[in-house]
């Protein structure tokens, strides 16, 4: 792990020492707009972002030894997720909307599992969804995780009326607030401009983050299939505590086809989800003795894809 988090200063420091461009994202949210990165890329900006992925990658480790939704002591998870991360060097020059989703949607996990089964739960969930619905005024990425943290309450059994009115009043507080304030007003609302895979014959030039992004889907897809065949004999939490995630894999990779345009945004959460589901596999199956392949192979593939961005104008 700590080979992969010096891989992944060292990988920025790269891209950033080039003049690598962040990729371009379309900055809209449903009341507030902004061009280009949060910050302008530069040193101190790279520098933040590269936090916040290794402290996405730190909390999902101590959630870990909180919750035990992977039954072993294991940092694969961790390592594999800064290993994705190299393969779309244009997300590591500047701190993005991208970084920030998957930061928010680890953080949430928190109170998420924590209202495992209980009926009291009603703080957490309106702290979760006020959360979302404040990042979805800034970037409308936001409202992928609405679904799936729905679910993930409806998994934990916490959500009779008072959990369903606490959904509801966090969703809307975000929003009456701006608007009493006088920050925003109704008039702001933007529409968001959907680039679907729809849209693929408008595409002259396929890149490597394209195929870097359907390949880290399909990898994530097929393990979390194979995963659930084994977790289906755990206990009732353990399951639901991982149904969770496949959840959020599957929302991103919905994403991932509704906003083709913006797929950059989605690349980060879809990277650890994928990076989980890697984890568990390589737990679950401990009879294969030469499983430390597919990490190498791993590996190989994402600093490959990292030299091809390089080097491909």
């Amino acid at each position: 792990m700590l080979l992969c988090a010096l891989l992944l200063m060292l990988g920025t420091a790269a891209a950033l020492s080039i003049g690598l461009k962040p990729a371009p994202v379309e900055s809209t949210g449903i009341f507030f707009t902004f061009q280009g990165p949060l910050f302008e890329p530069g040193p101190i900006s790279a520098a933040i972002n590269v936090l916040c992925l290794l402290m996405t990658g730190g909390i999902m480790l101590a959630l870990n030894k909180l919750f035990s939704y992977i039954r072993s002591v294991t940092h694969l998870f961790a390592s594999a997720f800064y290993l994705l991360q190299l393969a779309h060097p244009a997300g590591l020059v500047a701190l993005n909307v991208g970084t920030l989703l998957a930061l928010v949607t680890v953080l949430m996990v928190l109170p998420l599992f924590a209202s495992y089964q209980d009926r009291h739960s009603q703080r957490n969930i309106f702290l979760v969804f006020a959360v979302i619905a404040a990042g979805s005024m800034f970037h409308y990425s936001f409202l992928i995780l609405i679904p799936a943290f729905l679910l993930g309450f409806l998994n934990m059994g916490v959500l009779n009326l008072k959990g369903v009115s606490a959904m509801l009043f966090g969703l809307i507080t975000p929003f009456w607030i701006v608007l009493g304030m006088g920050i925003a007003s109704p008039t702001d609302f933007v529409a968001p401009h959907l680039d679907g895979i729809w849209n693929l014959t408008a595409i002259t030039q396929v890149s490597v983050t394209h195929i870097a992004a359907w390949v880290i889907a399909l990898i994530g897809i097929v393990l979390a299939v194979m995963n659930l065949m084994t977790i289906m004999n755990y206990r009732m939490q353990t399951r639901v505590y991982n149904a969770f995630f496949v959840m959020v894999l599957v929302t991103a990779v919905i994403a991932l086809c509704i906003d083709y345009g913006n797929m950059a945004v989605y690349l980060p959460l879809l990277g650890l989800m994928a990076a989980i589901q890697g984890a568990l596999a390589h737990t679950l199956r401990t009879s294969m003795h030469y499983r430390y392949v597919f990490i190498l192979l791993l590996m190989a593939g994402c600093l490959g894809s990292y030299a091809a961005n390089l080097l491909m104008p």
